[in-house]
C-alpha cells in the first residue's frame, strides 16, 4: 500500500490544508494526517480537540485516517510504513524552512520521500495563526475554515 502522512498542528484545520489533503489523496492510497504534539507551541485547541475537528471534516474521504504523535515526524511514518511525507507551500515563503528540513528528514530516513503540495492561490493568504486572529475579533471565516470549525473557533472565543 503507497502510505503518506501529512503532519501538521491543524490548530485549526484551514481550507489550505484540506485543499492539500484532498489532492494527496487522489496521489497516495492512504494519507494519514497526523497531528503533532509540539511543546514549542501552545496550541488554542487540545491534540484531542484537533483530532475530533480533523475527523468531522474529513469523514466523506475514506482513505484518510486521522491520528496523533510524538517526537520525530520520519520515524512516526516509518513506524506507519509510510513512503511519503507531505507539505503543503503557500508561498515560495514556506520554501525555504520546508527544504531544510526535507532534508534533514531524508538525512534521517532515506527511503521516506518529501512531497510538496502548492495550495490553491485563493488559500494562499490563510494560516492557523491568522485564522485564530480573525475569530478572536468575530471576524468573517467563511472560505478560510469549514463551517464545524468555525463552530468551535468561536465557542473557544467567547
Amino acid at each position: 500500500m503507497n502510505i503518506a502522512v501529512y503532519p501538521g498542528s491543524f490548530d485549526p484545520v484551514t481550507s489550505g490544508h484540506l485543499d492539500i489533503i484532498r489532492r494527496a489523496v487522489t496521489l497516495f492510497d492512504q494519507v494519514i494526517v497526523a497531528v503533532a504534539y509540539n511543546s514549542a507551541k501552545e496550541p488554542l485547541f487540545t491534540v484531542s480537540e484537533r483530532l475530533e475537528m480533523l475527523r468531522t471534516v474529513l469523514a466523506d474521504l475514506p482513505n484518510v485516517r486521522v491520528d496523533a504523535y510524538r517526537g520525530l515526524t520520519v520515524r512516526y511514518a516509518q513506524e506507519q510504513g509510510a513512503r511519503a511525507l507531505i507539505r503543503g507551500l503557500r508561498a515560495v515563503s514556506d520554501f525555504e524552512s520546508e527544504f531544510t528540513m526535507a532534508l534533514t528528514n531524508k538525512k534521517l530516513a532515506p527511503e521516506i520521500e518529501t512531497v510538496f503540495l502548492m495550495t490553491e492561490a485563493k488559500y494562499s493568504f490563510i494560516s492557523s495563526g491568522s485564522v485564530k486572529e480573525v475569530a478572536r475579533y468575530q471576524g468573517c471565516l467563511d472560505d478560510m475554515v469549514p463551517d464545524p470549525v468555525a463552530r468551535m473557533l468561536r465557542d473557544k472565543f467567547r
